[in-house]
């Protein structure tokens, strides 16, 4: 079960609209779409369907790097049933690429393949299963290339180029066409900063390749139009994205792809990139009728970018009495085949590499790299979690050589309100890195287990391996370990950063009901009812409809970056802000000369009235409108950031910094290799919490996922042919409820006044330290290194 506390330290400026309207921000109001969900009937995009409607299939590259000597589409078009057979040779338009930003990726492979699982050719037919066939019947004749699969094949002198005549080569910033983006970062002296330093720990640490896995697979709906055009249903986190790269390769202005959100089966970054989009587009375009695609889950492994596995050197010093001295690092990330996220990620890591820690000198270079391994970008956490993994495991190095213990000495080192990042950016908001750190220690720990004298009545399924009766206690120990985790919020570095909104507010059936429309992409956040909260306190009424996102509304940006709240949710207050002043002036006209209080007095709304300060009733909002409506549509930008320098790093790039913290109470068994994690214990400051089950629910699911990378997700390639070893929930394990331990939620409230109501993005920091914080339990119960996500039996019994 949650616990959570709810702590406002005093005289902490809140920032918030103080609210009296039932269903408004900081009650849990629940779900409007949970129990449809929970009971099997909410409509997934998977589920939609067409009279009429054709089936699409994708083939894929069978090899990871290969020249397309031929392709023979004949057996697959004379197949009864099949509609459409498509390659690159039929794609419609000049602009056959696709990027977010970077479009660098082919809508079909043409001339050679760089990925396993690239697509090459698409087929519509009547039936699935005839479409599977038929693309099964396509025949491509491949001349194999050599691989580039890590670093040192990716930067030799003579390495195979992933994408040749890049003219860019960002002025020169990237020294290799191979890599993608390199960022470093420097500030001050590290070399004289070393020669201060009492103790020097350094450490090589390997993350591995993630997977979101999300539930529900790549799926969408096209319709083509009469006027030419295509409506395409389909489950996205950035509608206006996916429009700005879609239209140009179908050769259609935008206002021809009408885009509608269908019900998302989660996301975690993994839809943020396109996938069967304009695949379906182009079928419904060259056969003039609706086409559903619908990966099955193997496919899904190959249609969607994962999280970058990672190499990274850490070398940090302190002084005797536990003060950090300086750091250097180098972080390594593959990108795969195609750019994707990969800048931003790589601006991410770097900028946020030396962790949440008071550091004056530092030497950083991150880089991603182009290789033949599966496309990565963008997923929960963004380039953070990886540093975060290597710069926590440092920390617990220098206590240890210290001798301190592990939080106190990252309290001592904690950054505050006013650090200087080594970015040089200030830290103008709480940083509440200490009091994190001080809660989840205090929290009392989880009662010791005496496996040895508990006999027969003892119940061994909560052991390690117990469910499979394997031990009955031998072997096994505990151990605790701590992490705190430092995450960006919002998109960064000079990105023209928005988000709309329109709100209508209207009677009907003599009630005022107020109508909220955004793009934003609802993926299982929550936005929908935070939205209705805010239209609630904002307007004063009970009655709230959400308008299905689509793009017939102004972008809502990207359902990523723990944004959307902040970003979306800003701009629905203040659109509804807006919309409350256009009632009063339209009160005002109507009523002041009734009642000085309309010129004078501070008006709200509340419970469909408009009432003073004081709590005086003015008037009714529904005699106010009358038959009228008022419908206003609102951009809300947040303060402006700027790109790092591409030599030394530095600029305010950030737009705003969120914390978490965990302890991780662990159980090995040692002689099989086992872990059972008991307890995640975290405290996170949110800011301002606009609906605490949402909040509590986000918390534990983020902090679920970096269980799971700690020690079972992990996508396999093998490094000889570059092919994914595991694409099936068989073999790519993720927890269960089964492997999900208590996870007890401390939240902290420490408004950011720069922020809507004070709030701070909170979704992604709990995957940053619930990582580090398992693999140092398992250190401290084993006394093993473990530089490796994520952590495998044969790691732990030495018979790697």
């Amino acid at each position: 079960m949650a616990q959570n506390t709810r702590t406002v330290p005093a005289g902490t400026p809140t920032n918030v609209t103080q609210n009296h309207n039932k269903g408004g921000i900081g009650e849990s109001t629940l779900r409007p779409d949970g129990t449809l969900k929970v009971t099997g009937e909410f409509a997934y995009s998977s589920d939609m369907w067409h009279e009429d409607m054709l089936w699409g299939q994708t083939l894929r590259s069978t090899v990871a790097h290969a020249e397309i000597v031929s392709i023979d589409i004949s057996e697959a078009l004379a197949m009864p049933g099949v509609y459409s057979v498509l390659t690159y040779d039929d794609l419609p338009a000049e602009m056959k690429n696709y990027g977010l930003e970077i479009q660098d990726t082919p809508v079909l492979a043409h001339g050679r393949v760089r990925h396993h699982g690239e697509p090459v050719a698409l087929v519509a037919a009547d039936h699935p299963e005839t479409a599977r066939r038929a693309a099964a019947k396509i025949k491509i004749d491949y001349r194999e290339l050599p691989l580039v699969t890590d670093e040192a094949s990716a930067l030799a002198a003579d390495a195979p180029l992933i994408h040749e005549g890049r003219d860019d080569h960002h002025a020169g910033h990237v020294p290799h066409p191979n890599i993608v983006h390199r960022q470093p970062i420097i500030r001050g002296n590290v070399e004289e900063a070393r020669k201060r330093a009492d103790v020097i720990v350094e450490g090589e640490y390997t993350f591995g390749m993630q997977d979101q896995a999300f539930l529900g697979p790549e799926s969408g709906l096209a319709v083509p139009s009469e006027d030419g055009g295509v409506d395409l249903y389909v489950a996205t986190q950035w509608l206006h994205s996916d429009l700005k790269q879609i239209a140009p390769v179908l050769g259609l202005p935008e206002e021809k792809v009408r885009m509608t959100l269908s019900g998302v089966g989660g996301a975690f970054g993994g839809r943020e990139d396109i996938s069967m989009q304009i695949h379906a587009c182009l079928l419904a375009l060259a056969t003039n009728k609706p086409v559903k695609i619908v990966y099955n889950r193997f496919e899904s492994f190959f249609g969607h970018v994962h999280r970058h596995p990672a190499k990274l050197w850490y070398e940090h010093g302190a002084t005797k009495d536990g003060k950090i001295t300086h750091m250097k690092c180098r972080i390594v990330l593959d990108g795969g085949a195609y750019a994707s996220a990969s800048p931003a990620v790589v601006g991410n890591a770097s900028s946020l590499s030396v962790g949440p820690y008071v550091v004056d000198d530092v030497d950083i270079e991150a880089i991603a790299l182009y290789t033949n391994n599966p496309p990565c970008g963008a997923m929960r956490g963004f380039g953070a979690v990886q540093a975060c993994f290597a710069y926590e495991a440092q920390m617990d190095k220098l206590a240890a050589k210290l001798g301190m213990d592990p939080v106190e000495f990252r309290q001592l080192n904690a950054m505050e309100m006013g650090t200087i990042m080594p970015t040089g950016q200030v830290v103008d908001s709480p940083a509440p890195v200490a009091e994190l750190l001080r809660r989840v220690k205090a929290r009392p720990l989880p009662p010791e287990r005496q496996w040895e004298t508990a006999g027969e009545g003892a119940d061994v399924r909560a052991l390690p391996g117990g469910l499979s009766n394997t031990t009955h206690g031998e072997g096994v120990v505990r151990g605790v370990g701590y992490a705190v985790g430092i995450k960006n919020v919002g998109f960064s570095e000079g990105f023209d950063d928005y988000s709309t909104a329109r709100v209508r507010l209207e009677v009907i059936n003599g009630e005022p009901v107020a109508m909220v429309h955004t793009a934003m992409a609802e993926v299982g956040q929550g936005g929908v009812t935070v939205h209705a909260q805010i239209a609630r306190t904002e307007l004063g009424v009970t009655q709230v409809t959400i308008h299905p996102a689509d793009t017939q509304v102004g972008s809502a940006g990207s359902t990523s970056a723990s944004r959307q709240t902040y970003m979306t949710g800003g701009a629905v207050k203040n659109t509804c802000e807006a919309v409350r002043e256009a009632l009063l002036e339209m009160g005002r006209r109507k009523n002041g000369s009734y009642h000085p209080a309309w010129a004078h007095a501070e008006l709200l709304l509340e419970g469909g009235k408009v009432v003073t300060d004081g709590g005086e009733v003015l008037a009714d909002i529904a005699d106010i409108l009358e038959d009228e409506a008022i419908d206003l549509e609102l951009e809300f930008r947040h303060r402006p950031t700027v790109a790092f320098d591409l030599k030394t790093g530095q600029g305010d790039g950030h737009v705003q910094y969120t914390f978490a913290a965990h302890r991780a109470v662990v159980e090995v068994d040692t002689e099989l290799g086992l872990v059972k994690v008991i307890e995640l214990a975290t405290a996170q400051d949110v800011g301002k919490a606009l609906n605490m089950l949402s909040v509590v629910g986000q918390i534990q699911g983020g902090t679920t996922q970096g269980l799971g990378v700690a020690v079972m997700e992990e996508i396999i390639v093998d490094p000889k042919t570059a092919k994914v070893r595991n694409p099936s929930f068989t073999d790519y394990l993720i927890p269960t409820i089964l492997d999900t331990p208590t996870i007890p939620v401390d939240v902290l409230e420490l408004a950011d006044p720069n922020a809507p109501y004070g709030l701070r993005g909170l979704g992604e920091a709990p995957t940053l330290s619930s990582t580090p914080a398992v693999l140092a339990a398992i250190r401290q119960a084993t006394g093993l290194e473990l530089n490796k996500t994520p952590i495998r039996p044969e790691a732990l019994t030495g018979t790697l």
